[in-house]
């Protein structure tokens, strides 16, 4: 494929090593951002900021190394009374080791920066390491992607989508490209067949070559200034038209295969039936309605684009009110923000959908029974089901124990399949759940 790229831009490619593999370091700890100004080896870069412990300081600052758009806040703050049962943090669980650890304890250990537990409209408990902070703000990354499926079920209820549509119906650009052949529910539960692979740790691979560079979010020298005259994938959209094929091998809606680009897709989707900005229509319809704390804010492409992938940026609390309400099947202190069938189609697991996930052989160890409207389901007549990103967010939900739990990490490694750190948290919030049940907090 000709992508017009300079040549010093392909010289790069074949030297440097794509920093954003989020892989532990073999070196002495460094405590980032340390001096005024920074000291050479504490400094974190657009190059480190995924290594950790560089990721502690710029996942809480993240709009001081990549670029934003803001997301304000709006009407009177809906207060979270508590924390009423600190007592919480003190409770012990088993970890990865097989070691005991006070719940806190294990969060902390496993590179947890804060954790909060909701029960009904009641903050359980909350805990903050690591200097991370009730005001800091944390990117979601990937959770990101669960916050655009929400708002998006607004236009499928209001007739604007058909979800067995192609997305080239709204999008005519398309047309030619690995998503025309696709159906719109296809591409929110990540079957879509695509000749693209997600790759974090080839240097070589697409996705360090061209999309992350075009997401703003993954560094090469020179990629952050080039011209848009002078490649031919600048943002991520034009990734999206211009170098997404089919996979021939695979049919739409046969195979699970997680894929950023689907969420990138999904956010143009809303944006272009909505007729505003991916931003304006989050902050007007969702954001506007929470009562949030703060104002929250997204990471935009190399074009200044959201990253609806993965660039969503907010406090602990905040992220919290918004798993309250996807709890409370849409509604937020008597108000319906999302509309209910929407927020209860995540939970409609076909068993396509499940065997789907029992094929994709990085699963098979995971307790992820399917993945479906771009949330990842554990066990759906529960209701119990999470919005992950990367390195270690979670927004955890349990309907059948009124439950919302968020944490936010700096884990060294970014996936979650097979990654204890993560396991860890996630199981210790599971069987925190379960008790909750048979011992209310409210």
């Amino acid at each position: 494929m000709n992508l017009r790229t300079p040549l010093w831009l392909l010289l790069a490619f074949s030297t440097v090593s794509f920093t954003a593999v989020g892989q532990a370091q073999e070196r002495e700890y460094v405590k980032p951002m340390q001096g005024v100004p920074p000291s050479r080896e504490s400094q974190v870069t657009m190059a480190n900021y995924r290594d950790y412990p560089m990721n502690m300081w710029a996942f809480r600052n993240v709009g001081a190394v990549l670029n934003m758009v803001m997301v304000p806040r709006e009407g009177d703050i809906h207060r979270l009374p508590g924390p009423l049962r600190p007592e919480i943090g003190e409770r012990e669980f088993t970890d990865a080791q097989g070691q005991t650890k006070s719940f806190d304890a294990l969060f902390e250990s496993n590179y947890a920066d804060g954790v909060l537990v909701m029960q009904g409209s009641r903050l359980l408990h909350e805990a903050y390491f690591h200097d991370f902070n009730e005001r800091s703000h944390h990117i979601w990354f990937s959770m990101t992607k669960s916050l655009a499926s929400a708002v998006f079920g607004l236009l499928v209820e209001e007739g604007k989508v058909d979800l067995q549509a192609s997305p080239a119906k709204y999008i005519p650009e398309l047309k030619g490209s690995g998503f025309e052949r696709v159906t719109i529910q296809q591409v929110l539960d990540h079957a879509t067949a695509i000749d693209f692979h997600e790759n974090y740790t080839d240097q070589e691979s697409d996705f360090s070559r061209f999309y992350a560079p075009a997401l703003n979010m993954g560094w090469i020298p020179g990629a952050a200034d080039v011209q848009p005259d002078a490649v031919e994938i600048y943002g991520a959209q034009d990734f999206l038209v211009k170098f997404i094929k089919p996979d021939p091998a695979v049919n739409p809606g046969a195979a699970f295969d997680y894929n950023s680009s689907n969420a990138d897709l999904l956010g143009w989707l809303i944006a272009r039936i909505s007729g505003q900005s991916f931003q304006d229509y989050v902050q007007q319809n969702l954001w506007a309605k929470l009562g949030a704390e703060h104002d929250a804010y997204l990471v935009v492409d190399r074009a200044l684009m959201p990253v609806t992938t993965g660039g969503m940026n907010t406090t602990l609390r905040d992220a919290a009110r918004f798993g309250m309400m996807i709890r409370d099947r849409g509604e937020f202190v008597g108000r319906q923000v999302i509309p209910a069938q929407w927020v209860d189609a995540s939970l409609d697991i076909s068993d396509g959908l499940r065997a789907n996930m029992a094929a994709n052989p990085k699963y098979g160890e995971e307790p992820w029974v399917a993945y479906h409207n771009m949330w990842w389901i554990l066990d759906e007549k529960a209701g119990e089901y999470c919005a992950v990103g990367i390195h270690g967010q979670v927004i955890y939900i349990n309907r059948s124990a009124d439950t919302v739990m968020v944490w936010f990490s700096s884990q060294p490694v970014a996936s979650a399949a097979r990654n204890p750190a993560f396991r860890a948290k996630l199981d210790a919030a599971r069987e925190l759940a379960v008790s909750l049940i048979r011992q209310p907090g409210k």
